[in-house]
């Protein structure tokens, strides 16, 4: 289920949402030009090894710090290959813009790294005993989505599903697209608590985390804070859009919200 793009429509350049992109791009850049030893140490002194904390022996042993939390951060703008890298930052494209634009761009900020962090704690409380670092945005992302979906429950995201190569687009309301999603990590999380051998070498406790983290902490950004926001059927209600799609805008007033990345 990979969302293509919302029908938000923002008043500004989601600049903050570019900073974020562009900062993952950075650290993965320099992920993907260092050897292959060179970049597993990178991954286990500044991606989230869960071990580390709750066994400080076996981290002392590892010349790891088990005082230092800066990977409970900093894992989360780093990836482990390019697919990894691309899906993260394309959903936080969607969903991160939109709700910069109801937040504002330090709101927006904060809050992304507030669910970062809550994720990468969610993780390493469910995972104490691993060593392998969890490397990601997707916790902060989910977040995100939890966010979006109480903020804009009724905006339209546009999904593209694979059933086996054949392609099928939808368009869903952002609510059901949050919550068939999280229902799918909650499921698989679970089944990976009950039965941990059967690892996918996918963080669902962050994503689990995260979500949650968005869901309880967004009405502390969003509390005051006019809505700025608009979708397309508002829009087109206002005399912003004529009926059958998505064009121009004909009243100045309404101009801002189209100037979306998505326009």
């Amino acid at each position: 289920m990979f969302p293509l793009k919302d029908s938000i429509r923002i008043p500004f350049a989601p600049l903050t949402t570019y900073f974020i992109i562009l900062a993952n791009a950075a650290v993965f850049l320099v992920q993907q030009l260092l050897n292959t030893r060179a970049a597993y140490e990178f991954s286990l002194h500044y991606g989230l090894v869960p071990r580390r904390y709750f066994d400080p022996e076996w981290a002392q042993i590892q010349g790891l710090d088990p005082h230092n939390y800066l990977p409970f951060i900093a894992g989360t703008f780093m990836h482990g290959g390019w697919l990894h890298v691309v899906l993260n930052m394309w959903t936080l494209f969607i969903f991160g813009a939109s709700l910069e634009g109801r937040i504002g761009r330090l709101g927006f900020l904060s809050f992304y790294l507030a669910c970062g962090l809550i994720a990468s704690f969610a993780h390493a409380y469910f995972n104490m005993t691993s060593a392998v670092p969890a490397l990601g945005a997707s916790g902060a992302i989910a977040g995100v989505i939890g966010a979006y979906a109480t903020t804009f429950p009724r905006a339209k995201i546009n999904i593209l599903i694979l059933i086996v190569i054949i392609p099928f687009f939808f368009k869903v309301p952002a609510l059901a697209y949050a919550l068939v999603w999280f229902g799918f990590q909650f499921l698989e999380g679970f089944w990976h608590l009950a039965s941990p051998t059967a690892g996918s070498g996918i963080a669902w406790w962050a994503h689990i985390g995260g979500f949650a983290a968005g869901l309880a902490l967004i009405p502390l950004w969003r509390w005051g804070r006019p809505d700025r926001t608009c979708d397309e059927e508002q829009i087109r209600q206002r005399g912003g859009l004529p009926e059958g799609g998505p064009g121009s805008v004909s009243d100045g007033a309404h101009a801002g919200w189209t100037r979306g990345p998505w326009g």
